[in-house]
């Protein structure tokens, strides 16, 4: 009588253990399943709004939180996550990028050919997410305190106002471009000049009488390093685009100074200032260039140069009065202020000849510029192993800190391993023909 009821059990029990068996499978399976197919649709999504970026006018970049309350241009929701456009501040959710896109004109680097020259552009209004304590330039109020979209921003002279003071004279008004209007390059000016291209003219001193340009006109050219410092020339590479006309700002990862400096040949003579991003190497290799556009022959296109520092030491910052370092502690609109009213000093650049000794080297010597000091022993061998490290493995270099502890390695190492023991004997330097010994330099300036 125990035998059907024991086979009973037997098969409930093994039916527990395989719903158990099946339940814990679901339990494991079914988060993993969803999370790829969030990781697909995540990567999906991604080359979507890739493909966007890269056909729009537009400069997009995503972001995963805005810094300040922040609404779509389209549809006026208020979004925490979205792209925005690095030229003309628009912001966008993801859904609504493509409309936007569509919808919304960037800033114009060169005014579209209308049959005739222009010395004039009306203002750019774009709507929404204006400036924090921003004032309306008509009412004198603050803009942007409502918790919707709301308030206009011209992209060229950043004035702000409200959507009931907006009125239609306002919309054709001619834009003055603001506050730094010395340093903007106006987008008719650079048609003109592709026009006079167009037609072989290179008489382009003839523009400058011309209504094109103001009196006091300055125009500043932004060179910034994304790999120097503390990794802030992507932020400041936007901020700059938002006030300047985008075609004066380039990113020295993308483009060569060389390359960028060209822009100076279509400017006024002597009128032109370069704003340096990043350290006392970025700062020599812009210097270099600019010893190339002397023996090209344009010495007179030689721009004078500013520093933003953002490098780790900022020797050379430090010593023209720029600073030792920048962290965002001050606005990019009072770097621009202090660009506009800096003045001029020479800097002492020299020339180094290395030459290896022996009486059958066939190897040719080296020559290498130095700006007002050089370093010979254990100091450079440090700033040349960081350079190589930084090379090699630039993500790791995020910080000022991780870069001077990097510096304090190879310090130690050096005190360690002396790899510079016994100098003196290897090297002979000569100043002016003149013989100088290694232990004598200290304090000497070349």
């Amino acid at each position: 009588m125990e035998g059907p009821e024991s086979s009973g059990g037997a098969s409930s029990s093994a039916l527990a253990d395989w719903s158990l068996v099946f339940w814990t499978l679901c339990s494991v399976i079914l988060p993993v399943l969803i999370t790829l197919w969030c990781s697909f649709q995540r990567s999906r999504r991604q080359v979507l709004i890739r493909g966007i970026f890269r056909k729009s006018k537009h400069d997009w970049r995503y972001t995963d939180l805005f810094g300040q309350p922040s609404y779509c241009c389209v549809c006026a929701q208020h979004i925490l996550r979205g792209a925005f456009c690095n030229c003309c501040g628009l912001r966008v959710s993801e859904g609504c990028l493509k409309k936007a896109d569509r919808l919304f004109l960037c800033k114009e680097i060169m005014m579209r050919g209308n049959g005739g020259a222009r010395s004039s552009m009306p203002h750019h209004w774009i709507r929404g997410n204006v400036p924090l304590c921003s004032c309306c330039v008509v009412c004198k109020q603050q803009c942007g305190t409502q918790p919707k979209l709301c308030d206009y921003r011209c992209v060229w002279c950043q004035y702000t106002v409200h959507d009931e003071c907006m009125m239609d004279c306002l919309k054709t008004e001619e834009c003055t471009f603001g506050e730094f209007r010395d340093l903007i390059i106006p987008p008719y000016y650079l048609s003109t000049i592709n026009q006079m291209r167009k037609d072989k003219r290179t008489n382009y001193e003839k523009v400058i009488v011309a209504p094109y340009c103001r009196k006091h006109w300055m125009p500043v050219i932004v060179l910034a390093n994304t790999r120097s410092g503390n990794n802030m020339g992507e932020t400041l590479l936007g901020e700059f685009k938002i006030l300047l006309n985008p075609v004066q700002v380039f990113d020295l990862s993308k483009i060569a100074p060389a390359k960028a400096l060209q822009l100076c040949t279509l400017l006024p003579c002597n009128a032109v200032r370069v704003l340096v991003c990043g350290g006392d190497g970025t700062v020599g290799w812009v210097l270099d260039a600019i010893d190339e556009m002397k023996i090209k022959g344009q010495e007179r296109y030689i721009p004078q140069v500013a520093i933003l520092p953002l490098g780790t030491g900022n020797d050379l910052s430090n010593t023209l009065g720029w600073g030792a370092g920048y962290a965002g502690e001050v606005p990019v609109e009072q770097i621009l202020r202090n660009v506009m009213e800096a003045d001029g000093i020479k800097l002492d650049r020299w020339k180094i000849q290395v030459t290896n000794k022996g009486y059958y080297n066939l190897r040719k010597p080296k020559v290498f510029t130095m700006n007002n000091y050089f370093s010979i022993g254990p100091d450079a061998l440090m700033a040349l192993n960081f350079h190589a490290h930084r090379e090699k493995t630039p993500s790791l270099f995020s910080s000022r800190i991780i870069n001077k502890a990097v510096y304090f390695f190879y310090g130690t190492k050096d005190c360690l391993v002396q790899e510079c023991k016994d100098l003196n004997k290897k090297v002979e330097l000569e100043l002016d023909g003149e013989r100088i010994t290694l232990p004598n330099l200290e304090g000497i300036i070349v």
